[in-house]
């Protein structure tokens, strides 16, 4: 590998010039800064990111904080990953991602090391802990979520009250009046995910509004936990026409259920499925889906590190709207039926 000798060497300058041109720390004649840049180029020379990370006080590095607990969605979680990385990208960034459950101590230990310029945090909760640890770094945060205290930090993400309502509406516009929530994991709930929450908030403040008749339950990964929380909602409210599904997990396996007792979907039961388009269009059904739009919100939360990077405003809480895509899984019901 080429060392910063070998170009100061072929540029005919001294190790101390190349350094300024890499680093902007002094001013550097135009043709002196064209010789090392083409000498640069010619050689392959890749700065070392410590090296870079001194001299320039940036390490072009962005921390992304996505802990893979047992109730989360890796699949999911992955693709705003995925999203993250390619905004990085097109900043000349990279990401470093951090999965392990740390709570406050991950947090201090990237930022005191000076690894990372800015953080992007995932999966939070309503009363986050670590809020309070990211108001004493000195590295600005994102936050793909919407904690109950967020004050003095970025916050982005899917609208999912607005989300819920819009599942009820669409529903309710096509003659349902009894419909069910089929939701997270027991867990997500127990540690009031914001998304969780507010999703349910949502749900039930649309359901009063459009006069619905509505249950909910939390259901536990696997067939077995479908099979129970399905059993609970049909006990608890007596000839279910339709299903909100917030849960990417259950989807699979409630279809295959639904089948094996005979109710078809959509005929006997409609489905509004809240999840990647991805997943919606690969099932047996073409579900009608409101998007978790993963790739808006990476990108969203990249941008707004920058502008804090920058030193620009921003708007420090963004909800992006949901979108909703009809397709084969929901169905007009007679008044007969309601």
């Amino acid at each position: 590998m080429p060392t910063i000798n070998d170009v100061a060497k072929a540029a005919g300058v001294s190790p101390s010039t190349v350094s300024y041109v890499l680093s902007g720390r002094r001013p550097i004649s135009a043709e002196t800064r064209a010789r090392v840049q083409a000498a640069i180029a010619e050689l392959g020379f890749h700065p070392h990111a410590g090296a870079r990370a001194l001299a320039s006080s940036k390490t072009n590095v962005i921390a992304l904080v996505a802990p893979l607990r047992v109730d989360v969605n890796v699949p999911v979680i992955m693709q705003f990953a995925t999203a993250v990385v390619t905004a990085a990208r097109s900043y000349n960034h990279d990401v470093l991602l951090l999965t392990k459950d740390e709570g406050t101590a991950g947090l201090e230990r990237v930022a005191h090391s000076t690894m990372v310029d800015a953080l992007i945090l995932m999966d939070l909760e309503r009363d986050d802990l670590r809020i309070p640890a990211l108001r004493k770094l000195k590295q600005p945060s994102v936050l793909i979520g919407l904690p109950s205290d967020h004050t003095g930090i970025a916050c982005v993400d899917l609208d999912f009250g607005a989300a819920a309502r819009e599942a009820l509406t669409h529903l309710a516009g096509h003659g349902h009046r009894r419909i069910g929530l089929v939701g997270p994991s027991p867990a997500v709930y127990k540690r009031q995910t914001t998304y969780a929450d507010r999703f349910l908030s949502g749900f039930l403040e649309a359901s009063a509004e459009l006069e619905l008749r509505t249950v909910t339950h939390p259901c536990e990964p696997g067939a077995e936990g479908v099979r129970s929380c399905l059993a609970d909602l049909d006990a608890e409210l007596d000839g279910l026409t339709a299903l909100v599904v917030h849960n990417e997990e259950a989807l699979r396996p409630l279809l295959d259920l639904l089948h094996a007792t005979g109710r078809r979907v959509p005929d006997d039961v409609s489905i509004v499925a809240v999840c990647p388009r991805d997943v919606a269009t690969a099932m047996p059904i073409h579900l009608t889906s409101i998007d978790i739009p993963a790739h808006d919100v990476g990108t969203l939360a990249v941008e707004t590190a920058m502008r804090l990077l920058d030193g620009r405003r921003v708007e420090y809480t963004r909800l992006l709207a949901p979108s909703l895509v009809e397709r084969d899984s929901c169905r007009e019901i007679s008044p007969s039926h309601r």
